[in-house]
């Protein structure tokens, strides 16, 4: 959530930052102007009222006093009056305040300067490239297919027991993806980050400090009854076990890791985009957040990103890292890196991790603060980053390292995890 002192100063700012993303209605800003115009007058009305309340009831006391009960009875039934009177202004306030926060909520993050302007993903820059591509001296096959021959994943049982998008891994396809979690963990954890084991689901109030209500209820899966929603990401349940917390300015950066599965109730296009670990409804992903300083923000990204580079660079695959165009990025983030692996089998990209700064935007909606120098209270920068997701690891993990025998070779860093050096 953006602070509402930014709207007052600077609304076409905030205007032209929700053009650049392609989210919500510009006018929005002029609603939230208004209702705060609103908010505020009420107030200043309520004060008024509660100030000539106080007068009167402190000149009542001194009538009384003084033997003059004829001229405190008159005050009286005027104090009666305004009792009922600010009853009535104190409801305006709170009700416009909650209509200025529900508005406040449907306003993007604002993209930082360095970010390019456009309105798809075809805007997006590569910012490098690294490692080279495969070369193969026979026709490479696509994922699903090793998967199927050398039954690692079990998509049409998957999609028997549950729907599609939620297959089974057997056998070595399962200890591999054990073995791709510890090492991605134990990663994070040389990195500095404290592991953590979240819950799996949240309820509303963490969806909202988040960003994901009201923006992807679409996409997360919901337990109507409890009212709870299945965690989309760790980041969730991560950057919400410091709500409504202050912490000290010394503790930052406060550093965090964890596994989950994730479960999206994502709509995606047909064909190749889609097809064996492409896109799922329930995968597995390591996760990493952090709350800093905001001085130290945007040097925490660039290191974040590292963590997450270094990450691909273990598995020896040939990776790109861009920077998002405002038009792909998300509601909260203010800038993005995307870490794409390149798949052999398919001869495409395949996005395995988003770094991004959310700067205030989510310590805002979830009250995180830190106490300055001066004992000040101010909201932290809360990061995130894969480190990594799964199955695009995984896809291109087979891809790259498939033999002409059929066979896979899985890569030297992999091994002491997986207990064994090749599929097949």
């Amino acid at each position: 959530m953006l602070d509402l002192q930014t709207l007052r100063d600077d609304p076409d700012r905030v205007r032209q930052a929700m053009r650049d993303k392609n989210m919500g209605d510009p006018d929005t800003v002029d609603r939230v102007l208004d209702v705060d115009e609103r908010r505020r007058t009420a107030q200043t009305e309520l004060q008024e009222a509660q100030t000539e309340l106080n007068a009167s009831s402190k000149q009542i006391g001194q009538l009384m006093g003084a033997g003059k009960r004829d001229e405190a009875q008159a005050i009286i039934q005027r104090t009666g009056e305004l009792k009922e009177r600010v009853k009535e202004l104190e409801e305006e306030p709170k009700r416009l305040e909650e209509e200025q926060r529900r508005l406040l909520l449907e306003i993007p993050n604002i993209p930082h300067p360095s970010v390019p302007v456009g309105h798809s993903e075809a805007d997006n820059v590569v910012d490098a490239e690294v490692g080279g591509k495969p070369t193969f001296d026979f026709a490479p096959k696509p994922h699903w297919e090793i998967a199927e021959q050398h039954g690692l994943i079990d998509f049409e049982r998957g999609a028997k027991v549950t729907g599609a998008g939620f297959p089974f891994y057997i056998g070595q396809g399962a200890r591999l993806q054990r073995a791709l979690i510890q090492l991605f963990l134990d990663l994070a954890v040389e990195a500095g980050y404290t592991e953590v084991q979240p819950p799996l689901v949240v309820n509303e109030a963490s969806g909202i400090g988040t960003g994901q209500l009201p923006d992807k209820e679409g996409q997360m899966y919901e337990t109507e009854r409890d009212g709870f929603f299945l965690v989309p990401t760790s980041e969730v349940a991560l950057v919400n076990f410091r709500r409504n917390e202050i912490v000290n300015e010394s503790e930052l950066p406060i550093r965090y890791t964890a596994y989950t599965p994730c479960f999206r109730r994502e709509a995606g296009s047909y064909g190749k985009d889609v097809r064996g670990l492409n896109r799922l409804h329930q995968f597995d992903k390591v996760e990493v957040v952090e709350f800093c300083h905001p001085d130290e923000s945007y040097d925490r990204l660039e290191a974040l990103r590292k963590v997450a580079e270094r990450a691909v660079q273990t598995l020896d695959l040939p990776y790109r890292r861009l920077i998002l165009a405002t038009g792909d990025m998300g509601m909260t983030q203010t800038k993005t890196y995307d870490l794409e692996v390149w798949s052999g089998g398919q001869e495409r990209w395949l996005e395995v991790s988003s770094i991004s700064n959310i700067e205030a935007y989510q310590a805002r909606r979830a009250n995180i603060r830190f106490r300055d120098a001066n004992g000040k209270p101010q909201f932290v920068h809360t990061l995130n980053a894969s480190a990594l997701a799964l199955p695009r690891i995984v896809a291109s993990l087979l891809e790259n390292n498939q033999q002409a025998d059929g066979s896979v070779v899985i890569p030297e860093a992999l091994r002491p995890y997986t207990s064994f050096e090749q599929i097949g």
